[in-house]
């Protein structure tokens, strides 16, 4: 690395330097987060566009005195590599490295850590307002915020606030016309156009400063129509109406990829003593060719790059076969695509059939419904909430509404499912994608806690599948249940590579299936069973094979449904094994494994038993692979964990 950069060691360090400098080192931070990205994968597009951003701030403001708040953190790389961390961008979402989103245990410049979107502008009220109260340390606050998180509720909420409070706050409104799918909605096309028109609110001025310069006669009597015919002529002219309407001063469009208008307008913005909206018009994928002139799907295929998918500045060429060589097969399919074909297939099955997203259309395997069948396909923006009440309208109606959702996202239309869903027992299907530890993106996006926060509400049925057959039974089964909701998560990757149904067929509600039958009683100290749900299944059926190579047979069976639970099968589970085992990819507090203990309890029965779940704590960031082994969630420690209780009963030898 030469050049400006490598002189870069925190923010402080970028503010002797001229325009022409911070120009040339916004360029050198985008090439190295596509030196580095393009070899290990990680966030792409919207940090290469919000690179000139990162530089003008950090440029005029004394972080962390300052307060600069990244909504979301996929645009908070160029931000993490001028406060310190650039020579750690090699480790970003790896286990034990950079989080993959701002952390406030990583930096004192990550001010708040998020990986939902639409809460920096909320954080940024709290923040300024206790500011003035004499909390803290003063100092100036700005949140930068997507075009596409302005689609979520709660921005709208802050937004409301600051303008009634008057918060003197800053907001960069970073319009890219993308998230990580384009943006949809009123809104979207409002921004579209005061993006594509930046020569409005040069025209508002000029018509304004004309007007003072007319005949004084004519003049005058412009003059004696009073400030609503000032208002009217503002109104037809302004692009930046709906904020002013909110009591905000808007500044805008301006070239968010030119550095000098950039500290112009924000110097302007910093120095106002009331809520301002800086309106940035930026590239997403800027300074990569194929994201930058690939129009809608090119922003949207490099939202995120995969390790080694880029070579010297451009996409990498796969090598050719070697002529002779073994054919690997086709891995099995994602479980987001297994459901998203299963969808289509029972909308062409059912015409209530509706498929919802919340902006996630790829994501969630939506994506395919809408290219198979458009019509019944419907994106919200990033507005869970709304995904949530839309489905309740359209449930009332006679729809069967499927809210594609991940686990963790869905967390944010709580009141929405409890008080809007379950309360009034409507048939809304919850298809939770990415239950489970998901990997590189950590903990705001780990669908851990699902089953507990769904399993106390009255009348919705849970349920999750051991494979991807399994899964196309169970969202068959979802949509053929009619007497209230359904929530049905599955895990974010690839299938087992069972064989897929041509026809799939009715699970009756609340049975559970023995998969492997244990031994004879009293073997190897006592017979073992374990009930797993969904991911846990395999668990259980893998610690099965290395408790059998101790000795230990174990019976092992699949719950299929968390609420409610078979409790003939656990009944029947407890009375025939000395230690009952619960497996299950979620935390165990009110989790499945709790599930079960109630229901024996509540019959009478007090077995023995163990639960093997995640732990009480928010976990970190990394591969699967290795969050699993830090957990304990592997078929080698549920094995272990088994044989110790199982010891902790057997007979010594000599009595």
């Amino acid at each position: 690395m030469s050049g400006l950069l490598d002189q870069i060691n925190c923010p402080q360090d970028l503010h002797p330097l001229t325009d022409e400098q911070l120009q040339s080192l916004a360029q050198e931070v985008r090439e190295h987060i596509i030196d580095t990205v393009g070899e290990i994968g990680g966030h792409f597009g919207a940090n290469l566009g919000a690179c000139e951003i990162a530089v003008a701030l950090h440029s005029l403001l004394d972080s962390p005195t300052d307060k600069i708040l990244w909504d979301v953190g996929h645009q908070a790389y160029p931000h993490k590599i001028l406060t310190g961390r650039r020579d750690q961008l090699p480790t970003i979402r790896k286990y034990g490295g950079l989080a993959p989103f701002c952390s406030v245990q990583e930096s004192e410049h990550d001010i708040m850590g998020a990986g939902h979107a639409s809460t920096a502008i909320g954080y940024a009220v709290g923040i300024k307002e206790a500011m003035r109260r004499g909390h803290g340390e003063d100092g100036r606050v700005v949140a930068v915020v997507g075009d596409g998180a302005m689609t979520g509720g709660v921005a709208f909420e802050a937004v409301h606030q600051a303008g009634g409070e008057g918060t003197p706050i800053v907001v960069v409104l970073n319009d890219n016309g993308m998230s990580i799918a384009p943006n949809v909605g009123a809104l979207s096309r409002y921004f579209n156009r005061v993006r594509l028109s930046p020569k409005l609110w040069h025209a508002r001025e000029e018509v304004e400063g004309g007007l003072t310069k007319l005949p004084v006669g004519i003049g005058s009597a412009f003059e004696r129509l009073g400030p609503h015919f000032k208002e009217s002529i503002k109104a037809f002219w302004a692009p930046g109406l709906w904020w002013e309407e909110l009591d905000f001063a808007y500044m805008g469009v301006v070239d968010g990829h030119d550095v000098r208008a950039l500290r112009r307008a924000l110097r302007e913005a910093l120095a106002a003593e009331r809520p301002v909206v800086v309106h940035c018009a930026t590239v997403k994928g800027k300074g990569f060719a194929p994201a930058e002139e690939g129009g809608l799907e090119g922003m949207e295929q490099w939202h995120a790059a995969k390790p080694n998918s880029i070579a010297n500045g451009a996409p990498a060429v796969k090598a050719a076969p070697l002529p002779g060589a073994a054919v690997k097969p086709a891995p099995p399919p994602q479980y987001t695509k297994v459901f998203g074909e299963a969808l289509v297939s029972e909308c062409r099955r059912d015409e209530r059939v509706i498929g919802i997203t919340a902006a996630m259309n790829s994501g969630t395997g939506l994506n395919i419904l809408q290219r198979e069948l458009p019509d019944r396909y419907y994106d919200v923006g990033i507005a869970e909430q709304q995904a949530v009440l839309f489905a309740a309208g359209l449930a009332l109606q006679g729809c069967k509404p499927v809210a594609a959702i991940y686990s963790t996202f869905l967390q944010r239309a709580y009141d929405q499912i409890v008080h809007d869903v379950c309360l009034q027992r409507l048939n809304v299907v919850f298809a939770m994608d990415r239950a489970g530890l998901v990997g590189d993106d950590g903990p705001t996006h780990h669908g851990a806690f699902d089953i507990a926060y769904l399993r106390c509400l009255p009348n919705i049925v849970l349920m999750a599948p051991r494979d991807e057959a399994m899964l196309v039974h169970m969202l068959h089964t979802a949509l053929t249940y009619d007497d209230g909701p359904v929530g049905l998560r599955y895990p974010r990757g690839e299938g087992i590579g069972v064989k897929l149904p041509s026809t799939p067929t009715a699970i009756e509600i609340g049975t559970g299936e023995i998969l492997r039958e244990g031994g004879a009683a009293g073997e190897a100290g006592g017979r073992v069973a374990i009930l797993g749900y969904g991911t846990g299944v395999g668990k259980a059926l893998a610690a099965a094979d290395l408790l059998a190579e101790q000795g230990i047979s174990a019976t092992v069976a699949d719950a299929r449904f968390a609420k409610p639970i078979d409790a003939g099968l656990a009944a029947q589970l407890a009375a025939e094994h000395e230690l009952l085992v619960t497996v299950e990819e979620g935390v165990l507090a009110g989790g499945f494994g709790s599930a079960v203990w109630e229901t024996l309890s509540d019959a009478g029965i007090a077995p023995r038993i163990l639960r093997v779940g995640l732990p009480d704590r928010y976990v970190t960031h990394g591969a699967p692979a290795l969050l699993h082994e830090e957990v304990g969630f592997t078929a080698e420690r549920i094995a272990e964990r088994i044989a110790a209780a199982v010891a902790d009963r057997t007979p010594s030898a000599t009595g």
